[in-house]
């Protein structure tokens, strides 16, 4: 089954869904419409559906159909589930995204480093302190560890574009997955400095670590995302399992 074709489906029906086209706890048009609307095979349709219902976008309910359940969320919300960049988070909370790079450098994985990253000592590597700004206002602070290796030609314009685009469309890496833990931890000077943060106010950060890998099996990533805890929420649909 071509992907392309799967994907295509998921991401109007989702375009369909976010824009009130199908409204909240409407029913989506029947399977056998899809299927003749999108010129495809029941097993595409079924995929898309799939991913939406992974997404929390809809719910199937055994001979009624397929409900949509989304809700958009009152503030930017991060999928913890999916692997997206900052700008691709930003066009799906229909907010302007910018990017400042603050660091750009080569280093040499030290012994604490390596214990930080997962990366071996003495390992090659970029780091880049990145400021992120949604609809002009700093909220997160990246700062940003790539195996140089598995990222080359990587330089401080690409950075403050988009690296997961010239990874995927430059370098033609498949990005496969990421192993994220979530914090919370007293705010630094960086934080307060950057973030138009008071001390005072806040005392801690919202922080996101992540080792990502690509289709090699190889971690060519660790990001650790500093976030003001004022103003985001990370969101994941949690489904239950049948207990045997």
């Amino acid at each position: 089954m071509p992907r392309n074709k799967y994907d295509t489906i998921y991401q109007d029906l989702k375009r369909k869904i976010e824009t009130d086209e199908f409204a909240y706890q409407e029913l989506l048009p029947s399977e056998n419409l899809l299927i003749q609307t999108y010129d495809c095979s029941r097993n595409t349709v079924r995929r898309a559906i799939g991913r939406l219902v992974t997404d929390g976008y809809v719910q199937t309910m055994q001979g009624k159909g397929v409900r949509n359940i989304y809700r958009p969320a009152a503030q930017t919300a991060f999928a913890i589930g999916e692997i997206e960049s900052f700008r691709e988070s930003a066009r799906r909370n229909g907010q302007t995204a910018a990017t400042k790079v603050l660091l750009f450098m080569e280093i040499q994985a030290s012994a604490s480093l390596a214990e930080k990253t997962g990366f071996a000592p003495g390992t090659q590597l970029y780091y880049i302190q990145r400021l992120h700004y949604l609809d002009d206002m700093p909220l997160i602070i990246n700062h940003n560890y790539f195996l140089k290796e598995c990222t080359p030609g990587l330089t401080r314009e690409i950075a403050e574009a988009s690296i997961y685009d010239y990874l995927e469309n430059t370098l033609h890496m498949t990005i496969v997955n990421s192993r994220r833990i979530m914090t919370v931890e007293k705010i630094t000077e960086i934080d307060e400095k950057y973030l138009d943060l008071n001390a005072e106010d806040y005392n801690c950060m919202a922080v996101v670590s992540s080792y990502t890998y690509n289709s090699d099996g190889i971690m060519f990533e660790f990001t650790q995302s500093r976030h003001r805890p004022d103003y985001f929420r990370f969101q994941e649909n949690a489904v239950r399992r049948p207990v045997s």
